[in-house]
């Protein structure tokens, strides 16, 4: 192996005059110097060396090889996954409006649908959205609790710990709900039910950080006697309403399904919201300086464009056939509530920081306690209704098959 070699240039010290030995071993030597060019051509490097450089190379070597073989292993280690199915071939239950393909096959092992979650289908990114959603709430607080050092024994932090706990709550159970709801019929209505328990709790618990963070004083005055019993019991109705409804009515499903979980949800947000947007509203007529309130604008902004793509099957009603995949509105319905949850947080974290003085002057002790062990019971409740619709569903599907 030959090489030239600039005089002056780095390295160009390792290699000596004419004659004499190059490098501590004393192997190689100059063989001619260039006439009038600048270069000195030398011998092979010392087989030490060319030793090293081989076997170096030979491990990158190996190492490229095993990269390109890394997707086919993945793919070895996966079990078979079957392939999704047109709507002709799931049973009515599973079909939605306007998704014509990407359905999977009921009657599987468990661990297909879990690990059809790197499978493409119609369901996979409304469950990637939630789950990336869950890991930046929990990324976010726990930066945030390591930044403030936060209380954890606190009464001052529950509720804001209790936000959090009900946002990754509401966004794990709509991730499993998605994800596992295809493997039997039994099994749609299940994790379903789990899916609206959890919004339930999620309500709620927006609702204890808004009255305990985020209220103004005027609102306070006004609402604080029966503001958090009233979003318990709303919280409460609209898990009913929506378990209800999926018990009551099958697919083709009639307007009726969708007001018997629109209206009491939507009651729940209005009332949930209400601390937030009267202060936001005081703010913006006043010329709106709080970065708080502008976080909170922007997720009341993001929950009402997502309340539209859930109520309305767009754009697969003007497409079908053509959103199966991506692109279908339950989809974006998924991805803007995601963005309101998190802009929701950045919003609260703000105003915990800044608001630590009402807090105090407003809330005791005995008070908090009491309104986050009302944020179990109503999850106690919630669980309670859903496991009572479940089991009129099992006996129903049960007297079907026999």
């Amino acid at each position: 192996m030959e090489g030239l070699l600039r005089e002056g240039a780095p390295g160009a010290e390792l290699w000596r005059e004419p004659g004499l030995r190059c490098g501590a071993q004393g192997v190689g030597e100059l063989e001619r110097r260039g006439r009038g060019s600048g270069w000195l051509e030398v011998a092979a490097p010392p087989a030490a060396m060319t030793t090293a450089i081989l076997e170096r190379l030979s491990t990158l070597s190996v190492s490229g090889q095993q990269l390109r073989r890394l997707p086919k292993l993945l793919e070895d280690g996966l079990p078979k996954m079957p392939c999704t199915v047109p709507e002709t071939d799931v049973p009515q239950l599973f079909r939605e409006p306007y998704i014509h393909t990407g359905y999977r096959p009921t009657g599987h092992e468990w661990r297909y649908y879990f690990f059809s979650l790197f499978q493409k289908h119609n369901e996979v990114v409304n469950v990637w959205t939630h789950l990336l959603a869950a890991l930046a709430v929990l990324l976010r607080f726990w930066a945030f609790a390591e930044a403030e050092a936060l209380p954890w024994a606190s009464t001052r932090a529950l509720p804001l710990l209790l936000f959090i706990l009900s946002s990754i709550t509401y966004l794990t159970c709509s991730l499993l709900a998605h994800l596992l709801q295809s493997k039997s019929e039994l099994s749609h209505y299940t994790f379903y039910f789990v899916d609206y328990v959890g919004v339930s709790v999620y309500q709620y618990g927006s609702a204890l950080a808004h009255f305990f963070y985020s209220s103004d004083q005027a609102w306070y005055e006004l609402f604080w006697l029966f503001f958090l019993p009233a979003a318990a019991f709303c919280g409460w109705l609209s898990c009913a309403g929506c378990c209800y409804a999926k018990y009551r009515y099958r697919r083709p499903y009639p307007v009726m399904r969708k007001i018997c979980q629109v209206v009491p949800a939507g009651l729940a947000f209005v009332l949930d919201i209400s601390p937030v947007a009267h202060r936001v509203a005081l703010c913006h007529l006043a010329g709106c300086q709080e970065q708080a309130a502008w976080y909170h604008t922007l997720q009341i902004l993001f929950f009402l464009v997502s309340a539209y793509f859930f109520s309305c099957p767009v754009p697969e009603k003007y497409f079908p056939g053509s959103c199966d995949i991506v692109g279908h509105g339950h989809q974006i319905f998924h991805a803007f509530l995601a963005i309101c949850t998190l802009s929701q947080l950045e919003a609260i974290l703000l105003d915990y920081q800044g608001r630590q003085e009402i807090f105090q002057q407003r809330h005791g002790p005995l008070s908090v306690y009491t309104a986050c062990l009302s944020f179990f019971f109503l999850a106690a409740c919630s669980a309670a209704t859903a496991a009572l619709l479940r089991h009129k569903v099992k006996d129903r599907l049960t007297k079907k098959d026999s």
